[in-house]
């Protein structure tokens, strides 16, 4: 069985698109975003998905509903664990506002007052990736989410520490796609940029 994971950040917020942090506050999608989605729908046209999962933030379910509207497929299961990364006292701010306040400052590895560490995230991704392997095997799985817990998970599934996420920087409404190959949980795809209009094809 060649188990695939189809992973799609979500598109465009106010936020994103300042480069603010965006944890928990659940903002929507921008107009950008809406059109990003879109897109990311067009390139997945041709997929049958065995199920779908999305953070339950706005921004990603939003993706998710629009990015599968032309894929057939089990309804949209919201899963807290793909929630993205929580910034604690940092939510809101641009790594230029932080850097002001702690030089030097790295999330992947320093410390956010009352929100989560890399390590922490690497957690709920491995429970996460649990549900998402075994719900593989019946067949393709669409999951949407947020860029950096999909970086954590993108590091969990190929065995690296939770702070190599930091190796794989995801833009918004991209396609990465994760499998395996003989046995081993490997990454296919990444970043696929969907404005571009070329299709994403189904690994054989």
């Amino acid at each position: 069985m060649l188990n695939q994971l189809v992973v799609v950040r979500h598109g465009q917020t106010e936020w994103s698109r300042t480069g603010r942090h965006t944890g928990r506050t659940d903002v929507s999608l921008n107009e950008q975003g809406r059109i990003e989605a879109s897109h990311a729908r067009a390139a997945l046209r041709g997929w049958e998905f065995a199920h779908r999962f999305s953070s339950p933030l706005a921004r990603a379910r939003e993706t998710a509903e629009l990015a599968s509207e032309d894929t057939p497929g089990q309804p949209l299961v919201l899963d807290d664990d793909l929630m993205e990364w929580h910034y604690g006292v940092y939510e809101g701010l641009t790594n230029v506002e932080i850097q002001k306040v702690e030089p030097g400052w790295s999330k992947w590895n320093g410390t956010l007052g009352g929100g989560e560490s890399a390590r922490d995230v690497g957690v709920r991704a491995d429970r996460a990736i649990e549900r998402l392997a075994a719900a593989s095997s019946d067949g393709p799985v669409l999951v949407v989410a947020h860029g950096h817990l999909l970086a954590i998970l993108i590091a969990r599934w190929i065995g690296l520490d939770s702070s190599e996420g930091r190796r794989f920087p995801i833009d918004t409404a991209t396609v990465t796609i994760l499998g395996t190959k003989r046995n081993e949980r490997v990454l296919r795809m990444l970043n696929h940029g969907c404005a571009s209009g070329t299709p994403v094809t189904p690994a054989r």
